[in-house]
């Protein structure tokens, strides 16, 4: 595991502090499991993007004639 190192301002350290405090952990703890989350995040869209695309090339779906005119779709 490799150390950072970060610059916050007072007012949010002694906020987040205070939040661990209150769920009995650390900042540390709260950094890497939002950092954890983030990372997970981004894999879990790419994964889902990567699935759309390949679901896209392979449907069937064709679409018929359009047998409607713009007027048909709004009351006027």
């Amino acid at each position: 595991m490799k150390n950072i190192t970060l610059s916050i301002d007072e007012d949010v350290l002694a906020a987040v502090r205070k939040i661990a405090a209150e769920k009995n952990t650390t900042v540390n703890a709260i950094v890497r499991e939002h950092l954890n989350d983030l990372a997970g995040r981004e894999d879990r869209v790419k994964q889902a993007v990567r699935r759309i695309k390949k679901l896209g090339k392979s449907s069937v779906l064709e679409v018929g004639p359009i047998a409607w005119k713009r007027d048909d779709l709004h009351e006027r």
